[in-house]
């Protein structure tokens, strides 16, 4: 019998008790009624549990996800996925400097510990290191200012490019694995922080048993193997987001964002809330409705593997990249789920100029974020750890002390506070962050996508990055996406440079034309 993965009401309904107890609505009686007819609680790793449910299960699950979406939500007015209303609730939000600079108007100003950022100074971090140790806060920061749009080299793209794929090729083989496992596949084979890729060659037979390899990254990414860029959701959702840039502008609406989907990405390559929206658009569900029908995954991390594209293409211009990332990531979530997104779009961008450290960077990824949000307060929380912690491995235990008890292992508020503590506590430096958000668990080849981005981006140039690194990919890339199937990083990097530097005209004021 055919399991699809991610698209079962039994197998839904747990995932969106569990989203209820986060956003605060009162589940409690939906789950009582839920347990009494049989019903399991959500797969804890993989996508479909283990045994079909009854036809009467799969049908009260589907009346049960509908009574869960009409619960009273508490924490709406908090956190809004309107991007007005996001843009209301945020007071440092980045504006994009005029076309002649403008004298400062008033002294800059120290914001307040609960809600702003402090900023950390860049000190030299060890190339592979026994201990992963912490650069150093400083007490003040100054408030976000006008940012200047910037045209980003294509040797800082190309390097972008290639350090996503980095870094998610060093999360493949690990992916879904405990955080434990981990750990004692890595220190068995010497490698641990994680400095290179991961091997099974000198780890025990036993320890391989109890902690499997990801059985569809094995193949192609452990160091033995590897063979090029093999193909993943986190290269092709960039690829998708260059397609659609080359077709719709960056003057694109959400509806062009499924078009694009529709034509080009084929279903079995979606996964999560992505797959959800998908399925919601074959049944004639429109944007954003597509996020919030029976979609328990609306606030995981697949916008955030999105948002690299907007950031490259907006160079410069924070505020820009965070509402092209909110136009794509309302296809598929809400809340927080596109919160993240817009935090990885501004940090891009801003790291994009080349003129920015990592803590700079940071800073203005949470001045899109709403100050009161779960996003905020995890990120706030992830970089004081960072700066308080000699040994990153304490930060790792605290943070999954405090987040996987609530949280699956995919959802985007740890994720995104688990990248920022990495990019907090290596300095931006390239292969000491992807050691530490690797070896942070959760979603590995993910957070290493997006931290490798950004860290190649601070890196400069492709000749930066270490050559243990990027020689196995052969500057080829594997992909079902478009005709990118062997696209060369170089060519991506190009491609990417001329969407940068198209002019970009006004979003059309009128909705666009049904969707095919």
């Amino acid at each position: 019998m055919l399991r699809l993965t991610w698209a079962q009401p039994e197998d839904l309904i747990g995932h969106e008790l569990r989203q209820a107890r986060l956003d605060g609505r009162d589940a409690s009686a939906v789950a009582a009624r839920w347990r009494a007819a049989g019903g399991d609680e959500a797969p804890s790793r993989a996508g479909a549990s283990a045994r079909p449910a009854s036809p009467r299960l799969r049908l009260l699950a589907e009346d049960l996800l509908d009574e869960l979406a009409g619960l009273p939500a508490p924490l709406a007015d908090s956190e809004p996925t309107d991007l007005d209303r996001i843009r209301a609730l945020c007071p440092d939000w980045p504006l994009r400097a005029p076309a002649a600079p403008m004298p400062p108007t008033r002294p800059e100003t120290t914001g307040t510990e609960s809600t702003r950022l402090e900023p950390t100074r860049l000190e030299p971090t060890r190339s592979k290191p026994t201990r992963l140790e912490p650069t150093r806060p400083e007490p003040t920061r100054p408030e976000p200012t006008r940012s200047e749009p910037t045209r980003p080299e294509p040797t800082r793209l190309e390097a972008a490019w290639l350090g996503r794929a980095v870094g998610c090729l060093l999360g493949k083989p690990v992916e879904k694995l405990p955080l434990t496992g981990i750990r004692r596949l890595g220190r068995a084979a010497g490698n641990w922080p994680p400095t290179t890729y991961f091997t099974a060659r000198g780890v025990p037979s036993g320890l391989l048993t109890a902690y499997p390899w990801n059985r569809r990254s094995a193949p192609t990414s452990l160091a033995e193997n590897i063979d090029g860029m093999p193909e993943d959701d986190d290269l092709n959702y960039p690829l998708l987001g260059l397609l659609l840039l080359q077709r719709h502008g960056r003057a694109f609406t959400t509806a062009d964002v499924a078009r694009v989907w529709l034509d080009e990405l084929p279903a079995g390559r979606t996964f999560t809330a992505e797959r959800l929206a998908y399925r919601n658009l074959l049944t004639g569900i429109e944007p954003p409705d597509t996020a919030r029908h029976r979609n328990p995954f609306r606030e995981w991390i697949g916008a955030l593997i999105r948002a690299d594209v907007h950031g490259w293409t907006n160079s410069g211009d924070p505020g820009a990249a965070a509402g092209q990332a909110h136009r794509d990531a309302v296809l598929t979530h809400t809340a927080n789920g596109v919160y993240a997104a817009m935090f990885a779009a501004a940090v891009i961008a801003t790291a994009a100029t080349g003129t920015a450290d990592v803590h700079a960077c940071l800073r203005t990824g949470l001045a899109v974020v709403p100050p009161g949000s779960r996003l905020a307060e995890a990120v706030r929380h992830a970089v004081r750890l960072a700066a308080a912690h000699a040994d990153f491995d304490a930060v790792v235990d605290e943070l999954h002390a405090v987040h996987s008890p609530a949280h699956h292992w995919v959802h985007a508020v740890p994720n995104t506070a688990l990248i920022a503590a990495a990019l907090t506590h290596a300095g931006g430096d390239f292969t000491g962050s992807l050691a530490r958000v690797v070896s942070g668990g959760w979603d590995t080849d993910s957070n290493g996508a997006t931290v490798g981005g950004v860290a190649a981006l601070l890196a400069g140039s492709p000749a930066a990055l270490p050559g243990h690194w990027t020689a196995p990919l052969k500057n080829r890339l594997a992909t079902s996406v478009g005709d990118f199937d062997g696209t060369g990083f170089d060519t991506l990097a190009h491609l990417t440079h001329r969407e940068a530097t198209r002019p970009c005209p006004s979003p059309p004021p009128l909705p666009p034309s049904p969707l095919p």
